[in-house]
């Protein structure tokens, strides 16, 4: 049987007037990335933020002069008619902070750079008793700040973050999410000590499962220590465009789904205010209350490690276009199923985003080589002797007929089902379709899983929700929400998205791998990683996310990470291959992995450089 895991409830803090955790609702918000020493930039983009929605916002302090100026930005902002809570973001500066704490209504620091050492990414060795040495001049180096805090009623957020965490913690834990928990239940037990609990943590990565991860653990830890500190949610580096909102939906839609979450922040390299539609989606989408109000018990099922034998090629989740909506199957279904069509119709190829199967409602007269198809039993059986199509069966008949594919047979249910019926099929030539509808009812595959768990049921599921809408921005969240975590998880031997509106077809193929793609579950293109910038980026970060994809899109299976400043670059491109990293004005340093190559780059020439780096190296291997 499942076990019931307790929704994470925290406790209530105001930030300002405005209440964060408990019962209150999930609060968006987002960061400026002016200079903080602009005062009327600084105001000008905070009004647009809130304008958009936002509950709090962000402000960059690197150093003392921007932390005094936060008092000008806060005083026109009152002036106008805005009392929406400041938040001043902190890196390597305790002066900034301890100024900061005295101006605005919440701090952010940073475990991995505040007090300690930040990681060099160098194997060390700290014996236990320096280990321990360290970890009480970061309570000394605290203590101010605490004061200040606990004077003014001023929050702090402890904002953990993958790509930054102390050579202290590095040394024994490594750059892990064990890691980050660590790092955080530190700081926890130092501001404890002190009898400061007006705390909100995070647990960030540009990594979606490690985000994920960790965040879960740290949950589990304070439940476990009977804390309820409030969680701010966010993915680092989410990127922009398509692959930025489907990396934050997925990341931040699975703890928002297990009830996890009091703010969150999507992080795009885009203008901030565009950020708050979004958070506001996910945030409407998985309301607060919603896992703990329809008290669901969160399955371990997985799908079984092997796939049929035909789909074995596949490297990660396959991904399933449901065509039964078009009235034939022909190059345009096929282009529209990601293949490749040439100028005279006849050749289709398989390309690396195309559909692994295809379902129709007829089966044409001739099926290219490159495709898979499925069409329903009955048509299936007068076309068996093609070798590239297959049975699209119902479980019960399924279940009494006598002929059936020994390649592959494709099983489709929904919310209600018989499971007497799932427990003949064969999993080394069945996939389960599951069927269902969100808008009716969200949870309707954790249902299913815990289903086929009790009854001791082992098939490869391929979950299809189906939406009633026609593609937008929107779709793009809830299915990467809904479907993120089954993929990061390893639960589902699949996906496919169904849409019943007019343009459906269009692009729900492509949204399919985005959201593997997204979740590192199967690469099939470059992969990038970008920051939102923020006040300390010196150059402009979303016209070199533009060029640096416009150059190395055709890289397939690269990881490349464009950053706005040295802060989390290094430690968040720790699992990427390059980086293009702001180091100034206008300069840029690029790195191979963690190890800057070429520094202090003119930005006009750093993607010729990036492109030559990566070229070099390609014809080396």
């Amino acid at each position: 049987m499942p076990i019931i895991t307790p929704v994470y409830r925290s406790t209530v803090i105001h930030i300002g007037s405005i209440p964060l955790g408990g019962d209150n609702p999930i609060r968006i918000q987002s960061m400026t990335n002016t200079d903080t020493l602009d005062t009327e930039a600084s105001v000008a983009q905070c009004i647009r933020i809130i304008e958009a929605g936002a509950d709090y916002v962000r402000l960059t302090a690197q150093g003392v002069r921007e932390a005094e100026n936060l008092a000008l930005i806060k005083r026109e902002l009152r002036k106008a008619g805005f009392n929406t809570p400041l938040i001043a973001d902190i890196h390597f500066n305790p002066a900034a902070a301890e100024t900061a704490a005295r101006l605005v209504e919440k701090v952010r620091i940073n475990p991995g750079n505040y007090a300690d050492k930040r990681a060099s990414f160098a194997k060390q060795e700290f014996p236990e008793d320096e280990y321990n040495e360290e970890l009480e001049k970061t309570h000394a180096k605290l203590l101010p700040l605490i004061k200040i805090c606990r004077e003014y009623g001023t929050v702090i957020r402890v904002g953990i973050n993958h790509g930054s965490l102390s050579d202290r913690i590095m040394t024994r834990y490594g750059n892990t999410p064990e890691g980050m928990v660590a790092s955080a239940m530190e700081f926890i037990e130092i501001f404890r000590a002190e009898n400061f609990n007006e705390l909100v943590l995070s647990m960030k990565s540009s990594d979606t499962s490690v985000m994920i991860d960790a965040t879960r653990q740290l949950a589990a830890r304070m439940q476990n220590a009977n804390l309820s500190y409030p969680l701010h949610l966010g993915v680092t580096e989410a990127g922009e465009g398509e692959d930025g909102r489907v990396r934050s939906a997925a990341g931040i839609g699975t703890l928002l789904s297990e009830g996890i979450g009091d703010t969150i922040r999507v992080s795009l390299s885009e203008d901030p205010e565009l950020e708050i539609p979004v958070a506001k989606k996910l945030a409407e989408y998985y309301h607060r209350g919603i896992n703990g109000n329809n008290n669901i018990p969160k399955p371990s099922y997985s799908s079984p490690a092997e796939k049929p034998e035909i789909l074995k090629g596949v490297h990660g989740p396959i991904v399933i276009t449901n065509m039964t909506f078009s009235p034939e199957i022909g190059p345009e279904a096929y282009l529209l199923a990601g293949f490749r069509i040439d100028e005279n119709g006849e050749s289709v190829k398989r390309t690396d985003n195309s559909a692994d199967l295809i379902i129709a409602s007829e089966c044409p007269s001739i099926v290219p080589e490159d495709v898979l198809l499925v069409i329903p039993y009955k048509k299936w059986l007068a076309n068996r002797d093609k070798e590239n199509v297959f049975p699209l069966f119902s479980p019960e008949t399924y279940y009494e007929s006598d002929i059936r594919s020994d390649k592959l047979n494709l099983l489709l249910t929904g919310p209600h089902f018989d499971a007497h019926y799932l427990k003949m099929p064969d999993s080394a030539t069945t996939l389960l379709l599951f069927t269902f509808y969100p808008d009716k009812e969200l949870f309707a595959a954790d249902h299913f899983f815990n289903t086929l768990e009790k009854s001791q049921i082992q098939l490869n599921v391929v979950l299809n929700p189906v939406y009633r809408e026609d593609f937008s921005e929107a779709l793009q969240i809830k299915a990467a929400a809904l479907l993120g975590k089954y993929v990061i998880d390893r639960r589902v031997a699949g996906i496919s998205i169904t849409l019943t509106g007019e343009n459906g077809l269009r692009e729900v193929t492509p949204l399919a791998f985005s959201i593997l793609q997204c979740t590192a579950t199967r690469i099939t293109r470059t992969m990038y990683l970008s920051c939102p910038t923020c006040g300390r980026t010196k150059f402009n970060l979303q016209d070199a996310v533009r060029k640096v994809k416009d150059a190395t899109g055709h890289l397939k299976g690269l990881k490349i990470a464009v950053m706005g400043c040295i802060v989390n670059g290094p430690g968040e491109m720790a699992g990427a291959d390059y980086g293009y990293v702001g180091a100034g004005n206008g300069k840029v340093h690029i790195y191979r992995g963690t190890l800057p190559v070429m520094k202090n780059i003119p930005q006009e020439d750093a993607v010729k450089e990036l492109l030559g780096l990566i070229e070099s190296d390609q014809a080396i291997l």
